[in-house]
């Protein structure tokens, strides 16, 4: 598919712990410069400071009491409105291309399915922040529980970071987030499907064939 220059895209990568997300994002990112676009390399929750501190400071830190499910959402939702207000929107409105590590649907598959939570909730709340904007393209990167999990807990180690409070979870909390991913795929068309267990070269290669169909 052929698009004008100008037009922004909100592409956002999405997957479960350890799938190389960040990774990929960055290599998009340096293939869609040299091609001569503008683009904002962001992530949630977070991408502004106001959000960042959400993350931080509320989302990742282990607290002296339970954080209930539902104000995890409140709090996940918060960060978004002014992630997209602040940055998305008008990034968008300029003709930029937008790249996400993670968006709604790392919602629903956490809070939703790995909390539990009434994805109608989910969804008014959705309604409410987004007001109709959804990504263009949306990259599912997939791999067996077992290989992400292990590269997440390998990263972890080697930059002695401590923990956060998804981190800790149960294996079962991560299955049914994984469930979550794979129900948004086989019902949503923007997705595509990349098999993050193979070599990275191959990973990137069918990341590129993706971005080729916007370009």
């Amino acid at each position: 598919m052929t698009n004008d220059t100008m037009q922004g895209r909100f592409i956002t990568f999405e997957g479960g712990e350890g799938v190389g997300k960040s990774t990929n994002i960055e290599f998009a990112a340096h293939w869609l410069h040299e091609r001569g676009f503008e683009v904002i390399v962001t992530r949630e929750p977070g991408g502004t400071e106001i959000a960042e501190r959400i993350r931080n400071d509320l989302l990742k830190a282990h607290h002296g009491e339970t954080m209930q499910p539902l104000t995890e959402l409140l709090l996940v939702f918060a960060a978004r409105a002014q992630h997209l207000l602040q940055v998305i929107k008008p990034a968008l409105e300029r003709g930029a291309w937008v790249l996400c590590d993670r968006f709604t649907d790392s919602t629903i598959a956490y809070q939703g399915y790995g909390r539990g939570l009434d994805k109608t909730t989910i969804h008014a709340l959705k309604e409410l922040v987004q007001q109709g904007l959804e990504p263009d393209l949306t990259i599912l990167l997939d791999a067996p529980l077992d290989v992400g999990m292990g590269r997440a807990q390998r990263r972890g180690q080697s930059a002695g970071e401590e923990t956060d409070r998804f981190e800790v979870e149960q294996r079962a909390f991560f299955e049914r987030v994984q469930q979550g991913f794979q129900a948004l795929a086989a019902s949503e068309a923007r997705f595509r499907i990349v098999d993050a267990s193979q070599p990275l070269a191959d990973v990137q290669t069918h990341v590129v064939m993706l971005l080729e169909e916007w370009v």
